[in-house]
C-alpha cells in the first residue's frame, strides 16, 4: 500500500508530516510522491488565511483525480479549526484533527469508524510526539517541544487550530536530544508554535530559561538553535545563557509583525517598538555577531501610508540580519477579519515589495560584515558544482571546496567574498573532524 503526503504551511506542519510518515512507514506502507498514483493521500492543511483553506481543498480534489479509488484524508490546522468546511467536500473521506495519530493510522488503513475525528484542543490536552525531523539537509534536526498558543493576536487563528499551549516535559526533551546525538545529528533546532510559552502548563511549572540551562549543562550536541521567541519573552536570563554557553548558536528570531505602536496594539501584540529595539540592543551587546531575524506583516487593516512610512524607517534603523515579509490576508474567524480600514490588495503587494527589497539589502550587508573572518560552518551537502554548503553558527549560508567526507562536520572556514547574502570561503581548520581531511582548501 502506498501513501502520499502534501504539506501546506509552516515548518511545524512539516514536522508533523514527518511524524506521520514515520508512523505509516512503520506499519509497512510505502511513501510515494503526491503527484503520482497512491492508495492513500494525506493533506496536512494550513488555515493561516482563507487562501490557505482554498489551497487545501484544491489538493484534495487533485488527489481524487489522481486515483478515484484512493482514500483522501485531511489533517492539520484546517481539519482541526474548521472540519465543517471539509465535510462539505465530497472528495474527502476522513478528517482527522491534531494530536490523534492513532485515528490517522486507522483512517489510512481504512478501518476508521467515523468520517470526522476532531476534538476541542482548547479543552483537551493532546500529547506531543517527539522525534528527529530533518527538513533541510541531513545534519540539522528539528525538535518540537511545545504546541499550541494562548496569545490570541487579532490576526491569528493558531489558538483555535493548534489549541492550548502545552509542553514536553524536560526529561523527555533531554532524552530526545540524547537520541539525536546517537543518530549522528550535529545540530538541533528547538521549535514550537509559541516557544516562549514553554513549561507554563507543566506541573511544577518551569520556564524556557530552566530548560536552556539544562541543555547547556548536559546536552551532548554541540550546536543548539532556538527557532523563534516573541520579543517580550527574550529575558535577560535567556540572553545570558546563550552568551555563556558555546552550545547555543548566536541566532535569534524575534517576530516584530509591525513597526508602528498603534498597529501593534491593534494586533494585540505585547510590546512596543521601543521595547523591541531595547531587546535587540541588549541581545547584540551580549552576542555582537548574532544574526537576529524577524517576521513582518504589511497591509494590516488600518495601516495607512503614514503608518507604513514609520514602519519602513523603523526597520531601516534596526540592526536586523534578515526578515520574512507576509502580505496581510484575511483569515475568517479572527478578530482582525472584522476590522475596517482594509488596505487595497495592489497597495499591499507594493508595500511587501518595498519591504522585501530592504530585507535583501539587510541580508547582503550582514553577510558582507564577515568577509575576511573565520566562521564555524556545519556542512550539509554539495551543490551542483561540487561545492560544500552549510550554515555558520550565526545563520549565514557558506560554500567552500572540500571533500564529501566533510559533510555533517563542523569546520572552520575563512570567508573570502560574499555572493549576495551568502559567503564563499576556504576551509582552514578541520580539528576534531574524524574524516582525516586536509586542513586547507581553495575558495568556493
Amino acid at each position: 500500500m502506498r501513501f502520499a503526503i502534501a504539506t501546506l504551511g509552516c515548518k511545524v506542519n512539516q514536522y508533523d508530516s514527518a511524524m506521520i510518515e514515520a508512523r505509516l512507514s512503520a506499519l509497512g506502507l510505502e511513501r510515494g510522491e503526491f503527484g503520482a498514483v497512491a492508495d492513500v493521500y494525506i493533506v496536512n492543511t494550513c488555515t493561516v488565511t482563507d487562501r490557505a483553506d482554498a489551497e487545501s481543498l484544491r489538493m484534495a480534489r487533485r488527489a481524487r483525480r489522481l486515483n478515484p479509488l484512493a482514500r483522501v484524508i485531511m489533517t492539520g490546522c484546517l481539519a482541526q479549526a474548521n472540519p465543517a468546511t471539509l465535510t462539505r467536500a465530497p472528495e474527502v473521506d476522513a478528517i482527522v484533527g491534531l494530536g490523534r495519530p492513532g485515528d490517522l493510522e486507522r483512517a489510512a488503513l481504512g478501518s476508521m469508524s467515523d468520517r470526522v475525528m476532531v476534538t476541542d484542543l482548547r479543552k483537551e490536552r493532546a500529547a506531543i510526539e517527539l522525534g528527529a525531523v530533518t527538513l533541510e539537509g541531513r545534519t540539522r534536526a528539528f525538535l518540537k517541544l511545545q504546541e499550541g498558543c494562548d496569545q490570541f493576536c487579532t490576526f491569528c487563528i493558531v489558538p483555535f487550530s493548534r489549541g492550548k499551549s502545552r509542553s514536553v516535559e524536560p526529561r523527555r526533551v533531554m532524552a530526545a536530544i540524547d537520541q539525536l546525538a546517537e543518530q549522528g545529528f550535529k545540530e538541533v533546532i528547538l521549535s514550537g508554535v509559541h516557544l516562549g510559552g514553554y513549561g507554563k502548563d507543566l506541573e511544577p511549572a518551569i520556564g524556557l530559561e530552566a530548560l536552556l540551562e539544562m541543555i547547556a549543562e548536559r546536552a551532548p550536541i554541540a550546536r543548539v538553535r532556538i527557532s523563534s521567541l516573541d520579543p517580550e519573552e527574550l529575558s535577560d536570563r535567556i540572553i545570558a545563557i546563550l552568551a555563556q554557553s558555546e552550545k547555543f548558536c548566536p541566532h535569534l528570531h524575534l517576530p516584530l509583525q509591525a513597526g508602528d505602536d498603534w498597529i501593534l496594539s491593534r494586533m494585540r501584540r505585547r510590546y512596543s517598538t521601543a521595547h523591541f529595539s531595547e531587546r535587540l540592543e541588549r541581545a547584540l551587546a551580549a552576542l555582537p555577531d548574532a544574526a537576529i531575524g524577524t517576521d513582518l506583516i504589511v497591509g494590516f487593516p488600518g495601516e495607512t501610508a503614514r503608518h507604513f512610512d514609520r514602519y519602513l524607517k523603523f526597520l531601516e534603523s534596526l540592526p536586523i540580519a534578515y526578515f520574512h515579509v507576509f502580505p496581510y490576508s484575511v483569515r475568517a474567524g479572527t478578530t482582525a477579519a472584522k476590522f475596517g480600514g482594509r488596505v487595497a490588495a495592489e497597495e499591499i503587494r507594493r508595500r511587501a515589495a518595498v519591504m522585501r527589497e530592504l530585507g535583501e539589502r539587510k541580508r547582503r550587508v550582514f553577510a558582507q560584515r564577515f568577509v575576511g573572518r573565520r566562521l564555524r560552518v556545519l556542512f550539509e551537502e554539495a551543490d551542483a558544482h561540487g561545492r560544500l554548503q552549510g550554515y555558520s553558527r550565526n545563520y549565514i549560508r557558506v560554500t567552500a571546496n572540500g571533500g564529501a567526507e566533510l559533510s555533517n562536520h563542523e569546520v572552520e572556514v575563512e570567508a573570502s567574498f560574499a555572493e549576495g547574502a551568502q559567503l564563499a570561503g576556504r576551509i582552514v581548520r578541520t580539528e576534531g573532524c574524524p574524516c582525516g581531511a586536509s586542513a586547507v582548501g581553495s575558495p568556493g
